[in-house]
C-alpha cells in the first residue's frame, strides 16, 4: 500500500515569492512536500499586500501558500546567514526566484551551498535564466510573454500584440521548474547527488509555443496575430451564437464528414475548396462565414450537445463562475475545493490538476502566518531552545 503522501519526506526550502516560485512549491506542497517558506521579518512576500482581501487577508496568498509552514529570516544578517546554512543541511529542496546574482552577492549561492548539502536540489527562476547576456535583467511574466513571442501571436490581425489573460508565463516556468526537480530528485536516487534547475520565463513561454516556430523555420514565414483559430487545422476557432460562444474544433476529416452530418450542411461536402484539411485552412475565411451563419441559428449550449452527440469536439466558452460551478470541473473533477482558514473561516481555492490513482495531491493545510512556524522549525531541525530564539527575535534575526 503506497503513502497517501507522494512526496512525504521530502523537504523544501521555499525562497521564492510572489507567483512563479510559490506556485511550483505548492504543487509540491499538496504531494505531501513538508514546504518551509523562508520570508522577510515583518514583512514577508510581496503577494501578502496582493488583492483580493477577506478580512486584511490576501487570498492570493493563501491559494498559492497552503499547506506551507513560514519561517522569517533575515539572510543580510550574518546570524541569519548562519541560520540558514544549517538549514540547508536539512533540506531536499531549495527554491528561489531571485534575478541572477542576488544569492551570489548574499554569499549563500548554490555553489557554496553544495559544499555544505551535496544532496541539494536547487532549483532557480528567473526572467532570462542563470546564463546568456541578458541574465540579470528583471523579468516579470509580461516580459517573458513579450520575448518568448507569445504576445506577438495573441490577438487580432488588427490589434496590438496581447497578453494572455493570466499569467502564463509565470505559471509555465512553475511547471517546468517542478518538473526539474522531480527528474533531479530522480537522478539523486541512482547518484546521491544534487544538482541545480536553472528554470526561465522566456525560455518556457517560448517552448509553449509548439508548432508556430516551425512556420518560420520552414517557410520563412513570421506567424503572426490570427484571432481565435489555430493555424494548422480548420474548422478550428470560436463561433457565435444566438445566445453566447461556443468552441468548434475539427482536427481531421473524419471529424469534419460528422460535422457536415450533424449540422445537416451536405452543400459543405460537395465544396471542393473544403475537400481536405489543407485546403480548409487555405479557406478559411469563407468557411468561418458558413459556419458562422450555422451557428448563429442555434443556441450555445444546444450546438454543444448536438455535436458532442456525434463526437465533434464542441464546448461553450465559461466565463469563470461558470467553470467554477460546472459540475465536472468544479464537482468530480475537485478543480474547487474549500480550505479551512484560520481567522477566515471556509474559502475556495482552485484544486490540484493532478490526479493519481493512489496518492491524493491535495491542500495539506492552511496558508501560514508570517513566521508563525520560525520557532518551531529551528527547534526540530537544529535544536535551537527557547532562549536561543528569543535571542534571534530580539536582534531581528527572525
Amino acid at each position: 500500500m503506497l503513502n497517501p503522501d507522494a512526496f512525504l519526506g521530502i523537504r523544501v526550502l521555499d525562497m521564492s515569492r510572489v507567483l512563479a516560485g510559490p506556485f511550483c512549491s505548492m504543487l509540491l506542497a499538496d504531494m505531501g512536500a513538508d514546504v518551509i517558506k523562508l520570508e522577510i521579518p515583518g514583512k514577508g512576500d510581496d503577494s501578502r499586500q496582493f488583492p483580493p482581501f477577506k478580512d486584511d487577508e490576501s487570498l492570493y496568498y493563501v491559494n498559492l501558500n497552503r499547506g506551507k509552514k513560514s519561517i522569517t529570516l533575515n539572510l543580510k544578517s550574518e546570524e541569519g546567514k548562519k541560520v540558514f546554512r544549517e538549514l540547508v543541511k536539512y533540506c531536499d529542496v531549495l527554491l528561489e526566484n531571485f534575478r541572477p546574482g542576488t544569492m551570489d552577492k548574499l554569499g549563500i549561492n548554490y555553489e557554496k551551498l553544495k559544499k555544505i548539502n551535496s544532496r541539494l536540489v536547487y532549483a532557480a527562476i528567473s526572467g532570462f535564466g542563470q546564463t546568456g547576456p541578458y541574465r540579470t535583467r528583471p523579468g516579470y511574466d509580461i516580459i517573458g510573454q513579450a520575448m518568448g513571442g507569445l504576445l506577438s501571436i495573441t490577438g487580432w490581425p488588427d490589434s496590438p500584440p496581447t497578453r494572455s489573460g493570466t499569467a502564463i508565463g509565470d505559471i509555465l516556468s512553475s511547471l517546468f521548474c517542478c518538473i526539474g526537480i522531480l527528474s533531479a530528485l530522480n537522478i539523486r536516487e541512482r547518484t546521491g547527488m544534487g544538482q541545480m534547475v536553472d528554470v526561465a520565463l522566456v525560455d518556457s513561454v517560448f517552448a509553449s509555443l509548439e508548432n508556430i516556430p516551425q512556420k518560420y523555420y520552414v517557410e520563412g514565414h513570421v506567424p503572426g496575430r490570427i484571432g481565435n483559430r489555430y493555424e494548422f487545422v480548420y474548422p478550428y476557432d470560436t463561433f457565435p451564437t444566438n445566445d453566447g460562444w461556443v468552441v468548434i474544433g475539427i482536427a481531421n476529416d473524419a471529424i469534419w464528414e460528422r460535422f457536415i452530418e450533424a449540422a445537416s450542411l451536405r452543400h459543405l461536402a460537395e465544396d471542393e475548396r473544403y475537400a481536405s484539411n489543407i485546403l480548409r485552412v487555405e479557406n478559411h475565411v469563407s468557411l468561418k462565414e458558413e459556419m458562422e451563419r450555422w451557428t448563429m441559428q442555434h443556441g450555445r449550449d444546444e450546438i454543444v450537445e448536438l455535436l458532442n452527440q456525434h463526437r465533434v469536439p464542441s464546448c461553450p466558452i465559461y466565463d469563470i463562475k461558470e467553470a467554477s460551478e460546472d459540475p465536472h470541473i468544479g464537482g468530480v473533477r475537485g478543480m474547487v475545493v474549500d480550505l479551512e482558514q484560520p481567522g477566515l473561516g471556509k474559502i475556495k481555492v482552485q484544486g490540484n490538476p493532478i490526479k493519481m490513482s493512489e496518492t491524493k495531491p491535495v491542500p495539506r493545510g492552511p496558508a501560514p502566518k508570517l513566521g508563525g512556524d520560525t520557532e518551531a522549525v529551528l527547534r526540530d531541525l537544529l535544536g535551537l531552545g527557547p532562549e536561543d530564539y528569543k535571542r534571534l527575535k530580539e536582534s531581528g534575526v527572525v
